[in-house]
């Protein structure tokens, strides 16, 4: 199993920036890319950015050049900068990870959320 704990959600004023982070636990070796969701009410749960295990990474329209998504594999944390937010990113921010078990004769996939990190922009 992985576990993943957001934080670094709050208030920020528009314009404003905010660094959310996700620590992971578990089986960690064992995954293959992680990233980054939005949801507010009456919405689907978005992806906001995403990396793999290889580095690549990849972001929503909304995101680019505002958004930068990294990792710290020596501290197992998911790190998203946000920049220049607005109003309508007010969202919870959840923490994704698709993880591959077993070898490569025989391997079944599993997705694992974190509870998510409130972030509210507002004057």
């Amino acid at each position: 199993q992985v576990q993943l704990v957001e934080s670094g959600g709050g208030l920020v004023k528009p314009g404003g920036s905010l660094r959310l982070s996700c620590a992971a636990s578990g089986r960690i070796r064992s995954i293959t890319a992680m990233g980054w969701y939005r949801q507010t009410p009456g919405k689907q749960r978005e992806l906001v950015a995403a990396i793999t295990s290889g580095g690549s990474t990849s972001y929503a329209d909304f995101a680019k050049g505002r958004v930068t998504i990294s990792r710290d594999n020596a501290k197992n944390t998911l790190s998203l900068q946000m920049n220049k937010l607005k109003p309508e990113d007010t969202a919870v921010y959840y923490c994704h990870a698709h993880v591959r078990y077993g070898h490569v004769e025989r391997t079944y996939d599993e997705d694992y959320w974190g509870e998510g990190t409130l972030v509210t922009v507002s004057s």
